[in-house]
């Protein structure tokens, strides 16, 4: 497994510019995306008229695109950003949400990977289907079983597979132990709380701190393991602030978290790699 210097992270937020990103996401997590990159000093537009999309591919710094509650103009939407991006070099993030649960969202998928984009992420089931792994998850959830050590230990394998033959891309999967694979360097992090995954949103935030990272001009590596590590550590906070108060004063703590965790300077000694 690879090292990370976490110390590199301190002066990562705030964010010296404020990086416009373009969001074209589900609107059922539409304002908690918006709210999540504000919070880390980024500027969204969460534009899926696709008029517009020519225009704002001229001033945007990234794009940030989710499969989330699909559509017939949802899919259009996608279909013709990943093009854009692909043509204009705009550094992107995308949720492979459900990817493979049915064909539609199995098609759209590959035809979104193969305008290579800067980061893949999805679930470990989703990054299972990704890879031609079998699974047992039904719908957009993860399967337990899909986070055991040897599948685990399966999926990296797969995945350093695929990141070879699409070396400018950082795959990554989320569960109880995160990944984050390019070519073939790979580093797993052990951190946040269950109860990130008992409230809709979770994913989608990450994949647009993702995003906002990189439109501030950090690479994809880079902008993965920070985004991960920043929303997790925030669940930790949260948690241990809320417990025993219920899910939904958990959501909002952990909201505030994720807006002034930055301020304190040690929270990167709380990330935990995993050897």
């Amino acid at each position: 497994m690879e090292k990370i210097d976490i110390k590199t992270f301190d002066s990562i937020l705030p964010l010296k510019n404020s990086p416009l990103i373009h969001c074209i996401t589900n609107d059922i997590t539409i304002e908690t995306v918006a709210n999540s990159i504000l919070y880390i000093g980024g500027k969204p537009i969460m534009s899926g008229d696709s008029r517009e999309f020519r225009s704002l591919f001229q001033t945007t710094d990234a794009l940030f695109l989710n499969m989330g509650r699909m559509s017939e103009t949802h899919e259009k939407n996608l279909k013709l950003a990943s093009q854009l991006a692909y043509q204009t070099k705009k550094p992107t993030v995308v949720d492979m949400v459900g990817y493979g649960i049915t064909q539609q969202r199995l098609d759209l998928g590959n035809e979104i990977i193969s305008t290579h984009p800067a980061i893949i992420k999805g679930n470990s089931s989703e990054m299972r289907r990704i890879v031609g792994l079998p699974t047992s998850a039904r719908g957009i959830d993860r399967s337990e079983q899909d986070n055991q050590d040897n599948t685990v230990f399966e999926l990296i394998h797969a995945l350093k597979m695929v990141a070879k033959q699409q070396p400018e891309t950082v795959f990554v999967a989320t569960g109880p132990i995160d990944i984050v694979v390019k070519g073939n360097q790979c580093v797993k992090l052990n951190n946040g709380v269950s109860l990130l995954d008992r409230f809709v949103g979770t994913g989608d935030i990450v994949g647009a701190l993702m995003a906002t990272l990189l439109g501030a001009g950090y690479d994809a590596w880079t902008s993965s393991l920070f985004s991960l590590s920043y929303l997790n550590i925030a669940g930790e906070q949260a948690f241990s602030k809320a417990k025993g108060h219920g899910i939904e004063n958990f959501r909002q703590t952990f909201l505030n978290e994720l807006s002034v965790l930055s301020s304190h300077k040690d929270w990167v000694n709380d990330i935990r790699p995993v050897s």
